[in-house]
């Protein structure tokens, strides 16, 4: 995750995107979701023998667009900007329907038919900030939430180049539906960023709270 560090390579660019000025985003119903209408998830019924070989069931909701020839769902990106002032983490703020609350979020995406996660971070990265990276490394498959949802994703590790052009005026490709606001957090105050955005009334996704946790760890016990 390495960033040329002069300062002057730095565009502001911590708002790329207005949310829907004309109006507040937010719910407005709450209905059930008949079957024929859900197009992104479903429910289903796991039948199952626990260890003593009794048999139960467990309900739980699983994603409609995993590609077929992939394990994966999705993508979370770690893009960190490398700055003499230290290093920096690309975050979001996004409108969450489920939440009905701006959530602070990493940039992060599906993946289509055909791509690796790699693929899917690089072409994420470029259509929700504009940022052109190169991938570092990749985790392991981690899940969300395991008793609840079998959907899961690659944590992927890029480079951001500052010293290029593309990365000087931004041009994020955003959906229509797409409302997202990019900004910066130096690494060393993250946990204490997610503690004032709590408190302004944001939600926290809990990768980067992990993310924040792990670094505070890390100084508690001088890792």
């Amino acid at each position: 995750m390495i960033a040329k560090s002069d300062e002057s390579y730095f565009p502001q660019v911590q708002s790329k995107m207005v949310l829907a000025p004309e109006f507040e985003a937010k719910v407005i119903a709450t209905e059930p979701l008949p079957e024929s209408e859900a197009v992104w998830t479903k429910l289903v019924k796991k039948i199952y023998l626990d260890p003593k070989g009794v048999t139960r069931t467990w309900e739980s909701a699983e994603r409609r667009t995993r590609p077929k020839a992939s394990g994966i769902d999705g993508v979370g990106i770690v893009a960190i900007l490398e700055k003499p002032t230290g290093p920096e983490v690309v975050l979001q703020k996004q409108y969450r329907p489920p939440l009905d609350k701006i959530v602070i979020e990493l940039p992060a995406g599906l993946i289509d038919e055909g791509e690796t996660a790699e693929e899917a971070a690089v072409r994420e990265l470029k259509e929700e900030t504009g940022y052109v990276c190169e991938v570092i490394e990749s985790s392991p498959v981690m899940f969300n939430d395991p008793g609840f949802t079998n959907t899961n994703l690659k944590m992927v590790h890029v480079s951001v180049d500052m010293s290029l052009p593309q990365n000087q005026n931004l041009e994020p490709e955003l959906e229509e539906n797409e409302f997202i606001e990019v900004f910066h957090v130096k690494l060393v105050d993250l946990w204490e960023e997610c503690i004032r955005l709590e408190a302004e009334g944001y939600a926290i996704d809990a990768r980067i709270a992990n993310l924040a946790e792990g670094i505070e760890i890390a100084k508690k016990f001088k890792l």
